[in-house]
């Protein structure tokens, strides 16, 4: 078995299937509950979530984000706590502000991406943008402490700007 995945691991990605936005629409198709838009940009409905899904082939680049908050919501003491969750439990979806709203949002290189990974990172956006508040995290994998846990709680518990999701 171990032979096998070595084996499998050193194929070049070219002899593996490479994403392209056909390949992406089927992904939407079969995972979320809505697609709608056209090819390469799309808005899907993905566990009660509404989803951007963003390609541009022809520099190979694709991202996914959804909207969590107004950013004029949002306190300074809870925008560091989400840039030092960017480092230690945002892991591939991060947090972001774009056009007045903290997002989250994952971008990669799209001929590199395999299904896998679009399916993963279609789950982590919607975790962060969940756990916005609380955890601030993308999975239940954290790298590291980020500092005192304790100080970091009473920031996130004393903020007003701290809402649950509906």
């Amino acid at each position: 078995m171990v032979i096998l995945l070595i084996g499998l691991a050193c194929i070049p990605i070219s002899a593996q299937q490479v994403m392209d936005n056909e390949r992406l629409a089927e992904i939407l198709d079969t995972e979320t509950e809505k697609v709608t838009g056209e090819t390469g940009f799309w808005e899907v409905e993905y566990r009660n979530h509404m989803l951007l899904v963003v390609t541009d082939p022809e520099n190979n680049r694709m991202r996914i984000f959804t909207p969590v908050i107004e950013e004029r919501q949002v306190e300074k003491d809870i925008l560091i706590a989400m840039l030092e969750a960017n480092f230690h439990s945002a892991l591939d979806a991060k947090y972001s502000i774009y056009e007045g709203f903290v997002i989250s949002v994952f971008t990669h290189p799209l001929k590199e991406l395999s299904s896998f990974q679009f399916i993963d990172a279609l789950q982590q956006v919607v975790n962060l943008a969940n756990n916005f508040g609380t955890t601030f995290s993308s999975t239940d994998l954290i790298f590291g402490s980020g500092g005192d846990d304790a100080d970091a709680e009473k920031r996130i518990n004393k903020s007003p700007s701290k809402k649950k999701r509906t």
